[in-house]
């Protein structure tokens, strides 16, 4: 019986969740990859390949990526192998229709709505409001607007 050894240069699909988790609670919390490679002691190279999943990210070293980014470990392999469904994503807005993502039709722009840029802006631009009351008013503007335009 022979093993299939894993060709050199070929990431591992959790090894690029992992970094795709570590690239989007990053960018949420506004930290560069040179911040985040000073408070764990590499260069920002070595965060590249983590979040590209190019580097496997060892448990200690993932352990301190929970400390510094504010998560549990558990954060990083969440909705690891759930297939994405952008129809599924669409009806669990407000309306009872089908919809489209946010991207439209046809296009071709990043289907998971957590790894866009937008949604990464509009999560970080809503947390730096410091005042609650303030962010509740927001969120309850943004919901009216949203069902008055469906």
């Amino acid at each position: 019986m022979t093993t299939k050894r894993k060709t050199k240069g070929t990431p591992d699909n959790v090894d690029v969740h992992v970094g795709q988790r570590l690239r989007i609670r990053r960018s949420l919390l506004g930290m560069s990859q040179e911040k985040l490679a000073e408070a764990i002691g590499l260069t920002f190279q070595q965060i590249q390949k983590y979040e590209r999943g190019t580097n496997r990210v060892s448990a200690g070293r993932l352990y301190q990526f929970s400390k510094i980014l504010g998560v549990p470990i558990a954060y990083f392999y969440e909705q690891f192998g759930e297939p994405f469904n952008q129809k599924e994503v669409a009806q669990t807005g407000l309306s009872d229709q089908d919809q489209d993502g946010f991207e439209g039709p046809g296009s071709d722009q990043e289907p998971d709505l957590m790894k866009r840029r937008e949604t990464i802006d509009l999560v970080r631009s809503y947390y730096s409001i410091q005042d609650p009351k303030i962010r509740k008013d927001m969120l309850k503007l943004m919901k009216s607007m949203a069902q008055t335009s469906s």
